[in-house]
């Protein structure tokens, strides 16, 4: 015959009056708290969620993109939504670039030359151990990042010309459209004392190969107004700097 063993559970958190009195002889541990499940949440309906600004600052591009047509009977949200895709594209182009990014031989004519149309390339010829090239590294390495929108580009100068006397360097090479618009050989083009201003006043001397991302198709004349305003502000700002510490 089967033996059968039932076993008596109590409701969770249940005591008996006998246990209840060892608890307070301290010969049992305190009771512990009876188990209570989370309150229940529903999970957020993204379709039921309010559609408004903040609702569309919240996507990203591509499900702005998706939106295309969900939005037709809210003329302000599609408006808005449209403004939001621009903004994100135009941020996208401007980070495209903002430091000076080494490239091999190899990579010279895709990197460079087939850059892209109407892109500005400053490429930097260089080797490491040059105090002046270290120097006019620095400065090109604050213009990419004040200009986002031009590329900047190093490369060990007999990596792209092979034999290239190291009495030239360092050496800056401007294209745009596949063209050399532009060469600027030694340290003494820059000065010894170069800063991120003077550099780039040398840069677009013929051409507007500086560009922020910010400001569209620029003239040569405005992009150096633009430079000669950050030089001056430069300037102010040592020379104050320069009284403060002298008092």
């Amino acid at each position: 015959m089967a033996d059968y063993h039932f076993v008596y559970k109590d409701v969770e958190g249940a005591s008996t009056q006998w246990d209840d009195i060892q608890r307070k002889l301290g010969n049992l541990p305190p009771k512990p708290p009876a188990f209570k499940p989370p309150p229940f949440v529903p999970a957020e309906d993204g379709d039921s969620k309010s559609k408004d600004k903040a609702w569309i600052d919240e996507k990203t591009e591509e499900e702005l993109e998706d939106l295309e047509d969900d939005l037709d009977d809210d003329r302000f949200l599609e408006d808005y939504r449209k403004m939001r895709l621009a903004e994100m594209r135009e941020a996208a182009k401007i980070a495209k670039f903002g430091s000076v990014v080494p490239i091999s031989g190899s990579d010279f004519i895709r990197e460079v030359s087939q850059a892209g149309q109407d892109l500005w390339v400053v490429v930097l010829l260089y080797k490491d151990g040059f105090p002046e090239c270290q120097l006019l590294l620095r400065c090109l390495e604050d213009l990419a990042k004040r200009y986002p929108a031009t590329k900047f580009v190093k490369i060990i100068s007999t990596d792209c010309i092979p034999n290239y006397p190291d009495r030239n360097i360092p050496t800056v090479l401007v294209y745009n459209n596949s063209a050399v618009k532009a060469t600027f050989v030694g340290m003494q083009t820059f000065g010894r004392r170069c800063t991120s201003e003077s550099v780039a006043l040398i840069l677009c001397q013929s051409d507007p190969v500086l560009n922020d991302g910010h400001s569209g198709e620029q003239s040569r004349e405005a992009v150096l107004d633009g430079v000669r305003k950050k030089f001056v502000e430069r300037v102010v700002r040592e020379r104050e700097e320069e009284d403060e510490d002298s008092d």
